[in-house]
């Protein structure tokens, strides 16, 4: 198994990149909107990678952080999503986003990426959903959210979800509620109204 790969970024590919390791060069499936953030070519770069196997190959993908190859391992565990699948909703959203899709039961975000359907967008969240919660977020740790959002367990409070659904009845979908409510601070988290207004201010 190769954990990652650490080099020169030698070329940026349609799907993919090249890492010149010790004079080596090894073509890496990446997430588009990771080939966009890399530095230019001739830079080092480090990159998390996961090889895959099949009879009649062997691809590497590779994740700017270890976060998002576990999060690409758990979507390819998903019966019906393959790696070039995986790497088409990484490529559309952000990890953060997908998880809070997730979380927040949202399939149609989900179903944007191109090649994944309704369907199996629901699946995602029928087969993750009890592996990805908000404790897997970024930011889930700060004082805020642990007060407004989330107890200490990760669990979305009571108060948070009755101001995501009054979020989701004006219109707004799942995950921009989820999002604007762990955005409210805890000072505007005493109660249900207070909640609501500061997480309107939050939403986008």
């Amino acid at each position: 198994m190769i954990a990652f790969i650490e080099g020169e970024l030698a070329e940026k590919c349609p799907d993919g990149i090249v890492v010149d390791c010790g004079g080596v060069g090894y073509y890496i499936g990446v997430p588009v909107s990771l080939i966009g953030a890399l530095p230019q070519v001739g830079s080092r770069v480090k990159i998390h990678t996961y090889l895959h196997v099949r009879e009649d190959a062997m691809q590497l993908y590779g994740f700017a952080s270890k976060k998002d190859l576990e999060l690409f391992k758990l979507l390819i565990n998903v019966s019906g999503i393959g790696p070039k699948g995986a790497l088409s909703i990484l490529g559309s959203m952000t990890p953060e986003q997908l998880r809070m899709a997730i979380v927040a039961n949202d399939a149609k975000i989900i179903a944007k990426s191109p090649g994944i359907g309704a369907k199996t967008a629901q699946k995602i969240i029928l087969e993750l959903s009890d592996k990805v919660n908000i404790e897997d977020m970024i930011g889930v740790s700060d004082s805020s959210m642990n007060s407004a959002g989330a107890g200490s367990n990760g669990a979305i409070s009571d108060v948070a979800k009755d101001v995501m659904q009054a979020l989701t009845s004006l219109g707004y979908s799942n995950s921009q509620a989820l999002a604007a409510v762990r955005a409210v601070s805890e000072e505007d988290s005493k109660d249900e109204s207070t909640m609501l207004k500061a997480a309107l201010r939050n939403i986008r």
